[in-house]
C-alpha cells in the first residue's frame, strides 16, 4: 500500500484534499468509530447517531466508487477504545508507506493521532481547504491588531470573495444588517411556518440507532424523532429547503424564540456543515443567489451569510491560532458547578425548562437559545467554563470543538477576557421575555430582582454585575449597565445578594 488516507467522523466530504492524487490500485481510506468520542464527554444520543451513520453512508458511497475502505465498527469484535489505538493496528496490519490526512477539527484528536506509533510511515497533512480561510491566513489577519473583531474579518471575507459586493462596496451600502435581524413576534406568535425537510432512518441510520440505544442507554437524549440529514444529498436537499421555506424571513427573526417551535426559520444544516456534507462556498453561494433572483429580502441573506462566511471561520481562526492554552482561560473565575438540571430540563424556569427540554429531545437549539438562555444562565451564575463547555459539546448534534469551544468559552462566557467578544453578553430577565413568549405561565417574574417572584435571570444579572463591577469598568461598552447599578442602594444590593444566594441554593450549589 502506497497511502493510507485517514478520515474522520467530521471529514466526509468526497473532494477534500485528503483525495488529491488518489489511486485505486495503490491507496485506501481508513476509517473508526471508537467509545471515546461518545464518551469523553457525556455525548448526546442523537450525536453519536449523527456521526455515525453520516460516516457509514460516507463509507458506502466509496465503496460504490471502487474505494477501498478499511471500516472499523463500534459494535465489530474486538474494537478498541481509542482512535489512535485503532490506527496503530490498522499501521501495523497494513504497512503503509504514508498516512494521509487533513488538518483534524479537534487540538485533543489531532495530538492523540499524530503521536501514534506508526511503525515508521511518515504523516501528511494537508490543509482543510472546506474554510474559506485557513489558519495561516487568519494569523496574518490577526497579527499586529490590539483587538480581534468579527466585522473587520468579515468585511476582509466580503472583499476578497466579492459575496454581497457592489465593487469595493458591499450591496445595499451597508455592511451587515444585525439591526433588523432582531425581530420578535406578536403575542399572537409566529403563525403556521414551514416545517424543516425530514429525513427519516433508513436502515443504515436505524442500524446505528438500535446501536446507540444498546451501548450508549445510559446517555442523555432521545433517537426516536432523529430525522437529520446524514448524506450529501440529504445535506443539499436540507438546504434548498431552508432556501426556499424559511430564509426569507430567517434574516427578520433569527433571534425570536417560541415554545413549542424549536426549528422556527432557521436552516437545520449546522451538522452537515461541520460534517463537511455540504461546502460553505456552495451554501453562501445558494443564498447569495436567491437574494439576486428576488426570492429573499438582503437582510436575510446578508444575515445568513454572516454567519457562515464571517463568523464560522472568525471562530475557526480563534481556535487554531489560540489552542490549547485557549480551553484553560477563566477571566472570570467561575468556579461553579453545572446545575444538574442541565440534563434533564427539571427546573421552574420555563425558558431553561423549554429550552432544555428541546434539547433533549432533538440534539438542537439555535444560537439565541444557546448565548441568552442556557449559556447566560451560566454566565451569570459563575459556571466553570470547561463544565459549560463540556456540556455544548456533548449536547448539540452539530458540535465540533474548534467551532463550539470559542462559541462557549469565548462569546458565551467571556472566559477568554474580550478575545470573542468585546464585552459580556449579559441581560435581565426582561430580554429573554421580549425575544419569546417563555414568561408566561412562568411562577417568575422577569421585571423583579428581590421578592418571592423575583427571576433568576434578573437577579443573577445584578448580582454578576456586583460581582464583576471592578473587572468590568474600564469597558466602555458596559458603562451604561454599570451606571445603572450604581442606582441601586445599599439595602437594595444587599437584598440582591441575599436572594442571589437563594437561587444557587435552589440549583445546589450553595448550602442552606
Amino acid at each position: 500500500m502506497r497511502n493510507l488516507i485517514i478520515i474522520l467522523g467530521d471529514q466526509l466530504d468526497a473532494k477534500s484534499a485528503a483525495f488529491d492524487g488518489f489511486d485505486k490500485r495503490r491507496d485506501a481510506v481508513w476509517m473508526a468509530e471508537v467509545a471515546e468520542e461518545s464518551t469523553h464527554v457525556w455525548t448526546h444520543k442523537a450525536r453519536i447517531v449523527m456521526f455515525l451513520a453520516a460516516m457509514r453512508h460516507f463509507r458506502d458511497q466509496l465503496i460504490k466508487r471502487g474505494i477501498t475502505v478499511y471500516y472499523r465498527q463500534l459494535d465489530d469484535r474486538g474494537v478498541r477504545n481509542r482512535l489512535e489505538q485503532e490506527l496503530a493496528a490498522a499501521v501495523r496490519k497494513l504497512k503503509p508507506q504514508k498516512l494521509v490526512m487533513v488538518q483534524a477539527g479537534e487540538w485533543r484528536v489531532a495530538q492523540d493521532l499524530q503521536q501514534t506509533a506508526t511503525g515508521g510511515a511518515p504523516w501528511e497533512i494537508r490543509e482543510d481547504r472546506h474554510f474559506f480561510s485557513s489558519p495561516q491566513e487568519f494569523a496574518a489577519h490577526a497579527e499586529g491588531r490590539r483587538q480581534l473583531r468579527l466585522e473587520y474579518f468579515y468585511r476582509e471575507m466580503r472583499r476578497k470573495h466579492q459575496v454581497l459586493m457592489d465593487g469595493d462596496q458591499p450591496l445595499g451600502g451597508k455592511w451587515n444588517y444585525d439591526a433588523e435581524n432582531r425581530g420578535a413576534f406578536s403575542r399572537q406568535g409566529p403563525g403556521p411556518v414551514p416545517p424543516p425537510k425530514r429525513f427519516p432512518p433508513d436502515p443504515v441510520t436505524q442500524e446505528v440507532i438500535d446501536l446507540v440505544e444498546r451501548k450508549f442507554a445510559a446517555h442523555p437524549g432521545r433517537t426516536a424523532d432523529f430525522d437529520w440529514p446524514v448524506t450529501r444529498r440529504q445535506a443539499r436537499g436540507a438546504l434548498g429547503d431552508f432556501i426556499e421555506q424559511r430564509l426569507a424571513n430567517f434574516g427578520q427573526y433569527q433571534d425570536a424564540m417560541w415554545t413549542g417551535e424549536p426549528y422556527l426559520y432557521h436552516a437545520r444544516i449546522s451538522a452537515a456543515l461541520n460534517l463537511k456534507l455540504l461546502d460553505p462556498r456552495e451554501v453562501v453561494s445558494c443564498v447569495e443567489n436567491a437574494y439576486h433572483t428576488g426570492r429573499v429580502p438582503l437582510n436575510a441573506a446578508e444575515g445568513f451569510i454572516r454567519q457562515v462566511l464571517g463568523w464560522r471561520e472568525f471562530v475557526r481562526g480563534i481556535y487554531w491560532q489560540y489552542m490549547p492554552e485557549y480551553l484553560q482561560r477563566n477571566t472570570l473565575d467561575a468556579q461553579r458547578p453545572l446545575p444538574e438540571f442541565f440534563w434533564n430540563g427539571d427546573t421552574d424556569m420555563k425558558c431553561l425548562r423549554e429550552t432544555i427540554t428541546q434539547i433533549r429531545d432533538h440534539g438542537y437549539a439555535h444560537h439565541i437559545q444557546r448565548l441568552m438562555v442556557t449559556g447566560l444562565f451560566c454566565l451569570l451564575l459563575g459556571v466553570d467554563p470547561r463544565q459549560v463547555h463540556q456540556w455544548y459539546l456533548a449536547m448539540f448534534v452539530d458540535a465540533v470543538e474548534w467551532v463550539e469551544l470559542p462559541n462557549t468559552l469565548g462569546m458565551s462566557q467571556f472566559a477568554d477576557g474580550g478575545l470573542m467578544a468585546s464585552k459580556p453578553y449579559c441581560a435581565t430577565g426582561k430580554y429573554i421575555q421580549r425575544m419569546s413568549n417563555y414568561c408566561r405561565g412562568c411562577r417568575f417574574d422577569p421585571a423583579q430582582a428581590t421578592g418571592d417572584d423575583a427571576c433568576p435571570f434578573t437577579t443573577l444579572y445584578w448580582d454578576f454585575l456586583m460581582r464583576h463591577r471592578k473587572r468590568l469598568q474600564g469597558n466602555p461598552r458596559m458603562t451604561m449597565q454599570l451606571k445603572n447599578l450604581a442606582r441601586k442602594s445599599k439595602p437594595q444590593e444587599a437584598a440582591i445578594r441575599r436572594r442571589a444566594k437563594w437561587v444557587r441554593q435552589q440549583v445546589g450549589q450553595e448550602a442552606g
